[in-house]
């Protein structure tokens, strides 16, 4: 449920439920622009005209560079949000006003029907001006590519030259990502949300027996069951159902279902309901039906069916390799749908060609709608309203934003071994501190690896580019030799495989930079020599206590000479700390640093 609609309000066969106040009422506050000369479409169809139906939020500024587009799902339309206390709540209502992440009181949002749809913009219950009728099944096929160009001239025709960002989800998100590659110097920054560069066999599965229960319909009639007065009701509400159960999740259906599940709700419909989960789809189909057009489901999904960026890596790097934008991408951890796998071949694609990408996979028990409800918005709503903060503040100023420096001196012993401009990829970055400081120096070749989603989140708040992933897994997203240098600062005890990480670096980086906790350190030593206690080189901190923390292993100063020695890897430098003194170790490091930063690479053979 969104933010618009007080929990008290929502039935429970609405829980979970991105439809719950969506209606068929006259958008009172949409606009409309015609384009009376012909329309070529990709495959060869032509549209003798077109009418597009958009709605607008906030002001559009002086120099024209505040500009939001909003790529709706294939049900949706252009109210995205409300406009008044009074309109009719907005399928986006969760992101879209003032003081939220796309802040109407900053930027200038557009949302408009897309090509295709039902919501007034051109589509196959318009009605065709050479023949007089609704065009129905003689609807031409459309691309995602028709449906970006359609949005592009409702820009042209405002007079808007540039995108700050573009956002989308589902097929939203495939808007987003044509965008990007039609017009990439028109796209400051893009955010698309549980997408993919092509669906899955699964999805295309489901998408396929959907339009498979239109057409058997008896009342479909071949598509012209507009001239016969008659609604394809049963087919477009099975699809529905069919499609519903692809936007939730195992987990959310578990706990919405599970303690009533042979408690259907007595509901008027033609539908089973004897469980409750039919009676909760039985509901879902017969409410699209009232808002949506069947002919305009199968233009729609058979697009996004259509939709593929490449199928190998090779071809997706390809596709993207033009784009200029910086990227955010967020996939949702139960998505199956459009599975988080299919949002990381996009960031891997992106970082092999050398793009600043962002990446978070949102745990989330809601399945592909949670882009859309409330459940998760902490952690993916304050991603966004950041990374476009961010972006907006980096366009003006043509500097990184502020941020408070923190005191760590390690940070600033290693920030000295960085040559200017040096490309550096941090691995468990944290909350990207280090690289906050490159990114004062408008260091932009930068990027952090990290996996705890909360920290991603500070990286996005920092305007820090960031990629959630383990390390653990290794590095196959970067090509041999892509950084200056990478970084392992403070993680080298939480890793699970020494050997695996340190030769990913290796690879990866012409020099790596990693630093430790010295458990020879006298202090630790006694610690636990004369007390009987573990070491803690966190003390203090109680998430770090020996039955809490990440730690999986100890190591001294002498233990990582001597592994390098074993595996032939050379030491250019190593840096001793007394953190607690705050100064440099010069006399028995093993014993006197608490903290080591080494610089390493791996020898030269000899032939």
């Amino acid at each position: 449920m969104t933010n618009s609609v007080p929990s008290s309000d929502i039935k429970p066969e609405q829980e979970f439920d991105s439809d719950a106040v969506r209606n068929a009422n006259p958008l009172r506050f949409a606009e409309e622009i015609r384009i009376s000369a012909p329309f070529k479409l990709e495959n060869g169809g032509i549209l003798p005209e077109i009418r597009i139906v958009y709605e607008t939020y906030g002001k559009l500024n002086t120099a024209k560079n505040n500009v939001i587009l909003v790529c709706h799902a294939l049900s949706g339309d252009s109210h995205a949000a409300a406009h008044s206390p009074d309109d009719d709540p907005g399928w986006w209502d969760i992101l879209i006003g003032p003081g939220k992440p796309l802040d109407t009181n900053k930027y200038f949002v557009i949302c408009s029907n897309c090509l295709g749809g039902c919501r007034g913009t051109t589509g196959p219950d318009s009605i065709n001006p050479e023949t007089g009728h609704r065009y129905g099944m003689d609807f031409p096929e459309i691309t995602i590519g028709d449906i970006v160009e359609v949005q592009r001239l409702l820009l042209d025709n405002l007079g808007i030259d540039k995108l700050l960002c573009v956002i989308g989800g589902s097929l939203g998100g495939a808007n987003a990502l044509e965008w990007t590659i039609r017009y990439p110097a028109r796209v400051v920054s893009a955010i698309p949300l549980a997408s993919g560069a092509h669906l899955t066999s699964q999805a295309l599965a489901f998408d396929i027996v959907a339009r498979n229960a239109i057409h058997s319909d008896p009342n479909f009639h071949e598509g012209k069951y507009h001239e016969k007065g008659t609604v394809p009701a049963d087919g477009l509400a099975i699809a529905r159902m069919l499609g519903h159960i692809t936007y939730l999740s195992r987990d959310g259906m578990m706990k919405k279902f599970g303690s009533a599940r042979n408690h259907g709700r007595d509901i008027k419909t033609k539908f089973e309901t004897k469980f409750s989960v039919g009676s909760y789809l039985a509901h879902q189909g017969d409410k699209f039906v009232e808002r949506f057009d069947a002919n305009s489901y199968l233009v729609l999904s058979t697009a996004l069916d259509n939709f593929n960026l490449g199928e190998t890596p090779e071809e997706l790097q390809e596709a993207l390799r033009n784009t200029t934008c910086r990227w955010l991408i967020l996939s949702f951890s139960t998505d199956w749908l459009f599975p988080p796998f299919l949002s990381r071949e996009i960031t891997d694609a992106l970082l092999a060609v050398g793009k600043r990408v962002n990446y978070c996979n949102i745990q989330s028990e809601c399945g592909h709608d949670a882009f859309l409800l409330s459940n998760d918005f902490a952690y993916y709503g304050e991603m966004i309203r950041s990374f476009i903060d961010n972006t907006a503040y980096e366009q003006a100023a043509g500097t990184p934003p502020p941020f408070v420096r923190p005191d760590r001196l390690d940070y600033d012993l290693i920030l000295d071994l960085f040559p200017k401009n040096a490309s550096v990829l941090d691995l468990g970055c944290g909350r990207g501190g280090l690289l906050a400081r490159l990114r004062q120096q408008n260091n932009d070749n930068i990027i952090g690896i990290e996996v705890k989603e909360k920290y991603v989140l500070s990286c996005i708040q920092r305007g820090i580019d960031v990629v959630q992933a383990d390390l653990n897994e290794g590095l196959n997203m970067f090509a041999d030799g892509q950084f200056d240098f990478v970084v392992l600062s403070k993680t080298l005890q939480t890793v699970l495989d020494v050997e695996f990480v340190l030769d990913e670096m290796l690879r990866v980086g012409k020099r790596c930079i990693v630093s430790f906790p010295n458990l020879g350190y006298k202090d630790y030593r006694k610690r636990l020599c004369e007390e009987g206690l573990a070491p803690n080189p966190d003390a203090g901190d109680s998430v770090h206590e020996w039955y809490k923390t990440q730690n999986v292993r100890f190591l001294t100063l002498t233990d990582f000479e001597e592994f390098c020695r074993m595996k032939n890897i050379q030491i250019y430098n190593r840096i001793a700390l007394d953190t607690k003194k705050h100064q440099p170790v010069n006399e028995n490091p093993n014993e006197n640093a608490d903290m080591i930063i080494t610089v390493i690479s791996e020898r030269v053979k000899e032939t």
